[in-house]
């Protein structure tokens, strides 16, 4: 099988994916995009097809309205899109994180290729930090990505990662993902990007501040459960139990993480509280849920169904705080 990741680099500890190759820290941009495998361009080539016609080669036509998307180094093809389609190049995820690391205190954590080059990113650590009691410490992080064949818009998204466990979050208040997207539609212009993400890097304290209401909230056994199954399952509490749970597997495992199993599950601020009902759910589907590889899985935490999870997790969580 084929795997997703093409290349990958992180510095520091093991990333929560376990995947990629360990670089030295402080190194620059130019050896980022060596090591996680992007010093290599997307390049554009009109789409022909070949008509079956007289003779033994057919007629060769061309299809103005789109074009191929392919690889500079191996050639091989990305995808084929409109012709109104603007390409971000992996250099230029890379490069939007410059001016954070050289003047705003950013460090890079990890970068890398998914899917044979038709998505890639880069994760970057922004200096925030917040404890929980029991010392159960929260960090920030800005994660940037996109592709190449129209699954992802260029997508710059504050998330969080809990420390004892390696759960990753993106930033949401009032049911909303403080992400910034750009259409592929549209030109991707950095600047602008980070002018909007100031406003959502700033929101990190009232964020944090209803993850603390998270821990405060002590939580029962019933709406344990109930908690589960609406996040899971997406059946209201209020409904009578079916006689067969769909996704059975999934509410034993995050019941188990909740009650003992999950790594900071123990901890003051996750021990029978709504926090540790939502880092049971992020646990899960970072670590544990069913995926063909861990790549798979880690495409889907970030980008995919995996993510949906989550933040119907916070959403369900926060409701119960409220």
């Amino acid at each position: 099988m084929a795997h997703l990741i093409e290349q990958m680099a992180y510095v520091g500890a093991t990333p929560w994916h376990g995947l990629g190759s360990r670089l030295t820290e402080k190194q620059p941009l130019e050896v980022w995009q060596r090591e996680a495998g992007m010093n290599w361009q997307i390049q554009e080539s009109p789409v022909h097809y070949k008509a079956d016609s007289i003779g033994p080669l057919g007629s060769i036509h061309s299809f103005p309205e789109q074009k191929v998307l392919y690889r500079s180094d191996t050639k091989a093809a990305l995808s084929v899109v409109s012709q109104r389609y603007q390409v971000v190049q992996p250099r230029e995820v890379l490069e939007f994180y410059r001016d954070l690391t050289d003047v705003s205190g950013y460090e890079l954590e990890t970068a890398g290729v998914l899917k044979g080059g038709r998505k890639f990113w880069a994760l970057a650590r922004t200096g925030q930090s917040a404890a929980l009691k029991g010392n159960d410490e929260v960090n920030g992080y800005l994660l940037l990505a996109t592709s190449c064949d129209g699954t992802l818009a260029t997508t710059a998204t504050p998330t969080t990662v809990r420390v004892v466990c390696n759960n990753t979050l993106a930033i949401a208040l009032d049911g909303t993902t403080r992400a910034i997207k750009v259409p592929h539609s549209t030109c991707f212009d950095p600047q602008a990007v980070k002018k909007q993400l100031g406003i959502a890097v700033s929101q990190w304290d009232a964020f944090m501040y209803r993850m603390r209401a998270l821990s405060e909230r002590k939580v029962q056994w019933h709406e344990a459960l109930g908690y589960f199954m609406n996040v899971l399952c997406e059946t209201s509490p209020n409904n009578q139990l079916p006689a067969v749970l769909p996704n059975e597997r999934a509410l034993r495992k995050v019941q188990a993480l909740y009650e003992g199993q999950g790594r900071g599950s123990t901890l003051a601020s996750s021990q029978g509280t709504a926090w540790g009902l939502l880092n049971a759910v992020t646990e899960y589907v970072d670590h544990e849920r069913r995926a063909r590889s861990n790549e798979y899985r880690m495409d889907s935490a970030w980008f995919g169904q995996g993510a949906q999870i989550k933040q119907r997790a916070l959403a369900a969580a926060l409701q119960l705080a409220a």
